[in-house]
């Protein structure tokens, strides 16, 4: 029987969407078999949803919820990881860096799209 697929914790954890710091310390020092993720995913224990949901979250996730690019993450100055609660606050806020951020973000995508038309066109 072939031995099962396995990746390191920082992989897994990454995979899940999630900060592998937060994350149980069984979690952090085993090692993640290909269906131990499945698993996870398929059913999240209290734990991951309670990461998922609350936080902290990962830069990409933040990001996200904020409506950015990581770019434009950096370029605002603020921490890379933060909770749902912080994002939250931020959004009530929409200072004019998230503004701007987000008027670019959406410039970049329509630019994409354009691209995206032009070279469908031309095939």
């Amino acid at each position: 029987m072939p031995k099962p697929q396995t990746m390191k914790p920082q992989t897994a954890a990454k995979k899940l969407g999630v900060l592998l710091a937060e994350t149980p310390a069984e979690f952090q020092e085993g090692v993640v078999s290909r269906d131990e993720l499945n698993a996870l995913q398929a059913e999240p224990p209290e734990w991951l949803a309670n990461l998922r949901r609350n936080g902290p979250h990962t830069r990409q996730e933040t990001a996200r919820r904020l409506g950015i690019s990581n770019s434009g993450l950096t370029r605002s100055g603020i921490g890379e990881h933060l909770t749902t609660d912080e994002i939250k606050a931020v959004l009530d806020e929409m200072p004019d860096w998230l503004v701007a951020e987000r008027d670019i973000l959406a410039q970049v995508r329509a630019e994409e799209a354009r691209v995206k038309a032009r070279d469908a066109e031309r095939a």
